[in-house]
């Protein structure tokens, strides 16, 4: 068994780019930039946004994802057998999947995905050379400490279904495709472990639309099976994660939408999926969006096993507004209560979500970002006693 998140303060991945940083890489897309001028800007905005967190106590450091243009860059991307496709035909996204739907309904148009249109295989690293470059930014002692972000397994399946994610003259069904992406997982967890990783944190919003009425009712419609479905994505999960060393930690964050100028996606308690997310998929902890009702209450928490830990994402990372101390602590000793902890043995807190899941952001500034951190950090040493488990 992992052990349990070792901070009390966390933040979940992504922080403000500074308007730069988001030039340069235009500038690169448009051919006007070398990929090593790129690359020195992020070494030294990767280097800025590592002492900002260190500032506040935070030791699961992340590279802020500076790297990347969307939150779930740098795995699909990577591997062979992934196709991208520029343009798509807004036929091949289904409809029940509420972003999509959302999308849609604004007039789908551009944009790109991927596709498995030859036989997956993991064939250079991931996101192994994203770590080893933040390992240099730390301290020898802290590199274990590094939170890696990684993309969700079932991202382009359920966009797409097994209709359109791979081609059939590959796989034959979703068994076959799920099998060969869980293998790729496999190599890149235990090749980030040999590295020095021990901390990664999956993003993952798709399964929080599980807890969406519309989403369930879409399935429905087009005569899926929503608990079969669900059902797939556990194993795969499991089969993902089925190497992993002892000493290194799962957790799982579940979005509920976060994208440009606040706007969410997602709708519903945890309710819906409580027992089958806790007891069922082996994370070790779950970062999970509490800053606003449309997440519900903190009831499912008492689904939460005895050997796992929540992170509750209490502090909104769409809005510059600062929470009230006092009514967050509140909420942290409510949620303990659901657990049966009243130590708070189990629990940590964060923002709810990252603060740049797609590369503009969100509607806070650097100095927001800045004043949200802090915040969390002083919570954390005020609730807990400090920011270490």
């Amino acid at each position: 068994m992992a052990p349990p998140p070792p901070f009390r303060a966390e933040h979940i991945g992504s922080l403000k780019r500074p308007r730069h940083l988001i030039d340069a890489r235009t500038a690169l897309d448009k051919g006007e930039l070398s990929k090593a001028a790129l690359t020195k800007i992020e070494d030294e905005e990767v280097a800025r946004i590592v002492k900002l967190q260190q500032k506040y106590g935070f030791h699961a450091i992340t590279d802020g994802e500076f790297r990347r243009h969307m939150f779930y860059d740098g795995f699909f991307d990577n591997l062979e057998g992934m196709t991208l496709v520029k343009d798509p035909s807004p036929d091949i996204f289904m409809d029940y999947v509420p972003d999509i739907k959302a999308f849609k309904a604004v007039g789908f148009k551009g944009g790109e995905t991927y596709l498995a249109t030859g036989k997956i295989k993991r064939v250079k690293p991931c996101y192994v050379p994203w770590f080893l470059s933040l390992a240099k930014d730390v301290a020898p002692e802290d590199v274990k400490h590094i939170k890696m972000t990684m993309a969700a397994p079932e991202w382009y399946h359920l966009r797409h279904s097994g209709k359109f994610a791979y081609s059939h003259d590959v796989y034959k069904n979703d068994a076959e495709y799920f099998a060969d992406i869980a293998q790729a997982y496999r190599e890149e967890i235990d090749a980030l472990y040999e590295a020095g990783c021990r901390n990664i944190q999956i993003d993952d919003p798709l399964l929080a639309y599980f807890c969406a009425d519309s989403m369930i009712a879409g399935l429905k419609e087009v005569g899926d099976d929503p608990e079969a479905l669900l059902d797939s994505y556990i194993q795969l999960y499991n089969d993902c994660l089925a190497t992993k060393k002892p000493d290194f930690s799962v957790g799982l964050h579940l979005c509920r939408g976060n994208f440009k100028d606040g706007v969410h996606f997602s709708e519903g308690g945890y309710d819906a999926i409580a027992v089958k997310l806790f007891n069922e998929l082996h994370a070790d902890f779950y970062y999970l969006e509490y800053d606003t009702p449309r997440a519900g209450g903190f009831e499912p928490l008492k689904e939460l096993p005895k050997n796992k830990q929540v992170v509750l994402g209490l502090i909104s990372s769409k809005v510059p507004k600062l929470e009230d101390k006092k009514e967050v602590i509140a909420r942290i000793h409510e949620a303990a209560k659901y657990m049966g902890d009243p130590e708070l043995k189990r629990i940590a807190i964060s923002p709810q979500c990252g603060f740049a899941s797609h590369i503009e952001g969100n509607l806070v500034t650097e100095d927001d970002v800045e004043k949200k951190l802090k915040l969390v950090s002083e919570i954390a040493t005020e609730v807990f006693g400090t920011t270490v488990w």
